[in-house]
């Protein structure tokens, strides 16, 4: 079988690196476009070579942002008609649906974030759609998703690529960090995202807070170059220069202030104190961490983040959770691919 996996933004690069080679190991080719957008193109390449960019950064307003939506998926159609694969696999990458519907090439979709507004397109559009558990059924039903075409794992998605993790400390040494000081990376909002439209004042406080604090070392992870633009220019901000090993970095991290997004959760399993100051409606997977006490909410009035050493920790994220979720997945592409009905 020819599975076509799309990936449009950062972290759909380690998502899919377990299921790119799940699938391969069976027999079955992997074909892989990319958005340039953020670290994607960057990271996709490193991952595989072969990988096609088609597309790029999204730009700010609803209106310019379905018209690149828009745009993508016309390239991707051309791409599909070209390569003919037999299924279309993505997490939440609008423009593949989209494409996917276009070129006749049945489609399964992946997504954790119930409010974010383009589900609309996907999940009626997808003939199947793969979410957490912890995904609300209203949601599911809001956008368009009947039971018959839902599939659902146990977890997080973090855990599919984070199973069996061991960080490699020489990321430390790539970014010159002095390994006696309290490490605190940070993370900011997504800003002009259609799921978070506002500014976040908390973050930037709390980031002025630790370049204060004398014994932090701060790495600030940009979501793209107006990001590094910005931070890059603080006195005591590191912000790298290329993609780093994010993981490594967040698990021999003492501690994580994100606004929202995969790299919160990542942080949270790997163990590290980690806080999130996400302005947006949160999702049901982040109030699943903060209940099992992985993920602390500095929204809460006299919540603080503690700028200290973490004690020492073993990363220990079950592989058998990954197992369980490459089956979910696997499930859903076999069911795309045997030709499930086409949804009106």
């Amino acid at each position: 079988m020819r599975i076509w996996i799309d990936l449009s933004n950062s972290p759909h690069v380690p998502l899919f690196e377990p299921v790119v080679e799940h699938f391969r190991r069976r027999g079955d080719e992997v074909l892989l476009t990319a958005r340039d957008h953020a670290q994607t193109a960057e990271l996709a390449l490193r991952a595989w070579p072969e990988t096609e960019l088609i597309g790029g950064r999204s730009p700010a307003g609803r209106a310019a942002k379905g018209r690149a939506i828009a745009g993508r998926a016309a390239a991707l159609r051309r791409f599909a008609r070209e390569r003919r694969p037999d299924v279309a696999l993505s997490h939440g990458s609008y423009a593949q649906v989209l494409a996917a519907r276009r070129a006749g090439v049945p489609c399964a979709t992946m997504m954790d974030y119930e409010h974010q507004p383009a589900n609309h397109l996907s999940f009626r559009f997808a003939h199947r759609v793969v979410v957490p558990e912890a995904f609300p059924e209203p949601a599911l039903r809001r956008f368009g998703a009947p039971a018959r075409k839902v599939l659902r794992y146990r977890g997080f998605k973090e855990e599919l690529y984070l199973a069996g993790f061991r960080p490699d400390p020489s990321v430390l040494d790539e970014l010159e960090l002095d390994r006696a000081r309290v490490l605190a990376v940070f993370r900011p909002p997504p800003t002009g995202a259609l799921y978070h439209r506002e500014d976040n004042e908390r973050f930037d406080e709390l980031l002025e807070r630790a370049l204060r604090q004398g014994d932090v070392e701060v790495v600030l992870l940009p979501r793209g170059q107006e990001q590094a633009s910005r931070y890059g220019g603080l006195a005591g901000v590191r912000v790298p220069a290329r993609a780093v090993d994010g993981r490594s970095l967040l698990a021999l991290a003492d501690l994580l202030i994100g606004a929202g997004g995969t790299m919160n959760r990542e942080s949270a399993l790997l163990g590290t104190p980690t806080y999130t100051v996400f302005r947006g409606v949160l999702a049901a997977v982040d109030a699943e961490l903060i209940r099992q006490g992985r993920l602390r909410d500095l929204r809460q009035a006299g919540v603080e983040p503690e700028l200290t050493r973490k004690p020492p920790t073993d990363v220990a994220v079950p592989p058998a959770r990954r197992d369980e979720i490459l089956a979910v997945v696997e499930r859903a592409v076999d069911a795309v691919a045997r030709g499930t009905r086409a949804p009106a």
